[in-house]
């Protein structure tokens, strides 16, 4: 038999799809320009800048929208991993996805309505939506208004650590975007997932 469930409201439906898109784009627009070369252009230089501005600002407040609507609809809870044993239910779930969802394994911690997500997936989106993307945003703006940067930082010139860590930021944010495509397929079937958050509905 099949359980559906409705999981995710339209307003964090939208922004997931919106917020996806400005990934990709700042992803593209920022290896352009990262290795500018007359022979390795993605997006031509000057106007991967220009658009990689644009969808930056965009995505801060974007970002800042998330924060407000994640606190006021209270599903800021679903980041937060429930004790007890958090370590041993990230470990039992990294286990089913390194081998045992390929062994047809059960998904040990199903999706509830009052529990959208597993241990090791709360935390993972925390670091990501608390920590690693406000680092991500906060130095690229810096990086969009300079005379935000310290003079000196670490006895360097001040936008050298923040190019670091706008770099180094976005890489993490990168990587988990491919890992969240990758894992975004072991729903009930190979699509279900990316279903629900077109739909918002659930499947078990």
């Amino acid at each position: 038999m099949t359980e559906r469930i409705y999981l995710l409201p339209l307003w964090l439906r939208i922004w997931h799809w919106i917020n996806a898109l400005l990934i990709i784009t700042l992803g593209i627009t920022g290896t352009s320009i990262h290795f500018a070369s007359p022979g390795a252009l993605l997006v031509e230089f000057s106007l991967a800048v220009r658009i990689h501005n644009f969808a930056g600002i965009a995505l801060a407040i974007l970002y800042a929208g998330f924060v407000v609507a994640n606190a006021i609809s209270g599903n800021w809870w679903q980041y937060v991993p429930k004790p007890p044993g958090i370590l041993q239910r990230c470990w039992k779930q990294t286990q089913f996805y390194c081998w045992g969802v390929f062994k047809g394994e059960q998904e040990p911690f199903p999706v509830t309505k009052e529990v959208n997500f597993n241990a090791l997936q709360a935390i993972t989106y925390w670091f990501i939506m608390y920590a690693v993307l406000p680092v991500t945003v906060l130095t690229g703006l810096i990086f969009l208004y300079p005379q935000w940067a310290p003079d000196k930082l670490f006895g360097v010139d001040g936008l050298l650590p923040v190019a670091v860590l706008h770099y180094l930021s976005a890489g993490v944010i990168i990587l988990f975007a491919i890992a969240h495509i990758y894992l975004g397929t072991m729903g009930k079937t190979v699509t279900s997932l990316f279903k629900t958050m077109i739909t918002g509905w659930h499947e078990h």
